[in-house]
């Protein structure tokens, strides 16, 4: 028997130790894995149902875009919504071998372990895409071996539960690609403002090339290390057949087109969608930034475009009226190698509503030449130039320019303004004044547009629905409102004279004025209001008790509390703002019934579950009032209108069902009282203080101007039967806006701009004449009936139990002069009335 050599011996020893530590180190660590990783691992059919975050998303009627909110922008996409291009892309840069692995790539692995043992170092590598759709919503971004090993076995477990669709869907839409953009969608919007399907073969390679090192490599941040990135998945592409050569020369020589972009808002309306985030926060709390929740407003794409431009041109307009506040500074001329001007020094400026920085070059007599910070030259003519006026105060402006140059100098940073509708600009500054609108459809109170100030990224005070300001005479037709339930009529004589009054409720002696300073004697009612006779609103209200109509101001959704309780209520001295004034005119405009307003119309779950649907109470008082409609075309179905789909019905297919599911608004004042109200507010704009709303070529208007003391606001509440509208002009520190600013001059030419939009195209909507309103013929000069032969005699509507009569009336139905009161001293100057109709 031969003996082996003792090497021989040993060397079997040390393979058998070897085997043996081998099998039971392999054994250990399996039951490690079972007791101690396997059970420790996430549920991944999670997965099947993952909600990504996803900001909150909010939208106008019609589905456009206004604003996301969400640290995280990402825009999830169905597998079928990606390119096969895109597709390929992110497997040559990532993972080749995707749709033939189980989930783990060994040989990637192995080479990852050889690396570590030949550096010593942990480093990237060997992950396929299954491994990091694990690591990405499973795992934390700490590098174990435990992590590695948990990594590896959460990928053969998705690989056996979603198909490789759905794992790589998972991954493209939860990746990170820098700019806080996540997943590619959100990619291509924010570098390219473009959809998936819109992107060219080198935007999507340079997308591709991003998970590497989206901090890093990103277009925006290093575009020289992005387009050699880029330039790299091209390469593969190519070797890997998914591309010709042909594509592949033309995509290396495409440059980085990439800018950084904000979500692709649709509709500027950052005001509105500040409301709602406000709203929806305190409905949900901090899960709307995450949730994916899709808000569908009131608002009116073609109304909130309109109100934007009208607010902004009317603000303008006011500044060009008080002079030029002088330039942003001066800079040398200087131009850089290729011989442009340097324009660096415009970085410290930023664009401003309507107006950006821009740099004089040229002056010229009667022009100048400027150029902004695109490197746009434009030439500004005297028409533009010539309003700058030197700015002394709101009252006062220095002397009147005769040249450019007397404006401006060669190196002066300036504001200009592409002027609405036109390729020109102008010379322009950012106005000091602020404005609000609001628009409201009166029967259900939706809110349709709304500004609240000239930019809301200078200053984000919604001044529509924040601010306290005095509405001035926009009061009064509550007031008359209220006179008009006591017994008023239009034909009532209150006395236009001068007056002082020591109240109790006054801090010191009151001398009311009229805006113009004169007195007219005895005044019919109607004129009083169409001319905003102050004297005859103050006698009224002392008439007919302040709180009376405190109380009776509530039915226009004004809160008694908030009104003062002395005799400058008649003068509006209480304090609200445009959305409230709306809120109170839609009474007037819908029939005299009070709608809440609101903006959000119906809120959805990221998968599209409806969370919300809005029921307003509808400005009715019979049901088949609604679905007779006159011209069903006319109807709109949007949120706005909610009845649209059932007035499109004939009335006999109306079913009981379909009535009960009307929520009827409350009626706050009498059809007859509502008719008298309309008729007086009508004649304001046919021949009151209104009346430059006649450019309108329209018979159904009908509002109030408001301008307050000192004209520190002024104001235009308006509407017609299907649209409320309200514009605010005013100072935020309610410094005076400057002699003859009124609401007439200031504010209605926005509620004119907007409304020659809004209700283009739309017929004339009549003042239906409701039961128990008379038509008579009366003396002017006395409010009594008169006979036709009376050739002063004038036509005049009354409720048919305040009709009044040559000889007998109620008390305030005809000439009654409202009585006086002892408990307010009033001392008439002594001198001559006049009368004026």
């Amino acid at each position: 028997m031969t003996q082996q050599p003792p090497t021989t011996s040993f060397f079997k020893k040390i393979l058998k130790w070897f085997f043996i530590s081998s099998l039971f180190f392999i054994v250990a660590i399996g039951a490690y894995i079972k007791l101690s990783i396997i059970p420790k691992l996430p549920n991944v059919s999670t997965l099947k149902h993952i909600q990504l975050q996803t900001p909150l998303s909010v939208y106008s009627s019609e589905g456009l875009l206004i604003a996301k909110f969400g640290e995280k922008k990402r825009i999830p996409i169905t597998y079928g919504d990606i390119p096969q291009t895109q597709i390929n892309a992110f497997l040559a840069a990532e993972d080749k071998d995707f749709f033939q692995h189980s989930g783990v790539d060994f040989f990637g692995l192995a080479r990852a372990a050889k690396q570590l043992i030949l550096t010593g170092k942990k480093k990237q590598g060997g992950s396929t895409i299954t491994m990091q759709v694990a690591r990405n919503f499973f795992l934390s971004k700490k590098k174990t071996y435990t992590r590695k090993l948990r990594e590896i076995l959460l990928s053969f477990i998705i690989e056996q539960q979603l198909s490789k669709q759905e794992i790589l869907t998972l991954y493209l839409n939860k990746i990170y690609l820098g700019h806080r953009s996540y997943g590619i969608a959100a990619a291509a919007n924010v570098y390219y403002n473009s959809t998936l399907e819109n992107l060219s073969l080198a935007q999507q390679a340079m997308i591709a090339g991003l998970p590497k090192a989206p901090s890093a490599l990103n277009p925006i941040t290093n575009p020289k290390r992005a387009l050699s990135r880029r330039n790299y998945v091209l390469g593969r592409l190519l070797d890997l057949n998914h591309i010709k050569q042909h594509e592949f020369d033309l995509a290396v020589t495409e440059p980085v087109t990439a800018r950084l972009r904000s979500a692709s808002v649709e509709l500027d309306a950052p005001y509105v969608a500040e409301m709602v985030r406000s709203e929806m926060y305190a409905l949900y709390g901090n899960e709307i930034y995450t949730s994916g929740m899709h808000v569908y407003t009131t608002i009116n794409n073609a109304q909130q475009v309109t109100a934007n431009q009208a607010v902004r041109k009317a603000l303008h307009q006011y500044d060009k009226r008080h002079g030029y506040r002088g330039i942003l500074g001066h800079t040398e001329l200087i131009t850089n190698e290729s011989g442009d001007i340097d324009l660096s020094s415009l970085n410290s400026f930023k664009n401003i509503g309507e107006t950006e920085p821009a740099i004089v070059t040229h002056i010229a007599d009667k022009s100048i030449i400027a150029i902004t910070a695109n490197s746009l030259k434009t030439t500004i003519t005297w028409g533009d130039l010539k309003w700058a006026w030197p700015y002394i105060n709101e009252n006062k402006q220095g002397k009147q320019p005769q040249a450019a140059a007397d404006i401006l100098a060669i190196g002066n940073i300036i504001r200009v303004r592409q002027k609405p509708n036109s390729d020109t600009f102008e010379l322009a500054q950012v106005p000091n004044v602020s404005g609000a609108f609001v628009s409201i459809n009166p029967k259900n109170g939706a809110l349709t547009s709304l500004v609240g100030g000239y930019d809301y990224y200078s200053g984000k005070f919604n001044r529509a629905n924040q601010a306290k300001r005095q509405p001035g005479s926009g009061f009064k037709p509550i007031l008359y409102s209220a006179a008009l339930a006591k017994g008023y009529t239009p034909a009532t004589l209150i006395n236009d004279a001068p007056v002082v009054f020591n109240d109790a409720g006054l801090e010191q002696q009151w001398r009311p004025e009229n805006y113009s300073g004169k007195f007219f004697g005895p005044t019919r009612m109607r004129e009083a209001l169409t001319h905003s006779r102050n004297l005859v609103s103050i006698r009224i209200l002392r008439d007919i008790g302040v709180n009376y109509v405190r109380k009776f101001a509530s039915r226009f959704s004004f809160d008694p509390a908030t009104l003062p309780k002395n005799l400058s209520l008649s003068l509006g001295s209480g304090s609200a703002n445009p959305y409230q004034m709306a809120t109170a005119y839609s009474v007037f405009a819908n029939g005299g019934f009070r709608v809440k307003p609101f903006f959000i119309d119906r809120i959805l779950t990221a998968s599209g579950e409806e969370l919300f649907k809005a029921d307003p109470a509808i400005a009715i008082d019979d049901e088949s009032a609604v679905f007779a409609v006159e011209n069903p075309a006319a109807v709109q179905t949007s949120p706005a209108y909610p009845l649209g789909e059932l007035t499109e019905r004939p009335v006999d297919k109306i079913t009981t069902d379909d009535r009960k599911t009307i929520n009827k608004a409350e009626r706050v004042i009498s059809p007859q009282l509502h008719f008298i109200i309309n008729s007086l507010l009508r004649d304001v704009v046919k021949r009151g203080t209104g009346r430059r709303a006649l450019s309108l070529g329209r018979s159904d208007l009908a509002g109030k101007t408001g301008t307050t003391n000192e004209q520190r606001d002024a104001w235009f509440s308006g509407f017609n039967p299907s649209l409320v509208a309200v514009a605010w002009v005013g100072f935020d520190n309610s410094k005076p806006l400057g002699n003859r600013e009124t609401g007439g001059r200031a504010a209605l030419p926005i509620w004119i701009d907007f409304m020659r939009e809004a209700l283009k195209d739309t017929p004339n909507i009549p003042l239906s004449q409701p039961d128990g309103i008379v038509g008579l013929l009366i003396d002017p000069e006395t409010g009594l009936k008169t006979e036709p032969s009376n050739k002063n005699a004038i036509f005049e509507y009354f409720r048919k139990e305040n009709t009044p009569s040559p000889d007998t009336q109620s008390e305030h139905s005809g000439s009654t002069l409202v009585p006086q009161q002892e408990t307010i001293e009033e001392l008439f100057l002594n001198r001559p009335l006049s009368l004026r109709n």
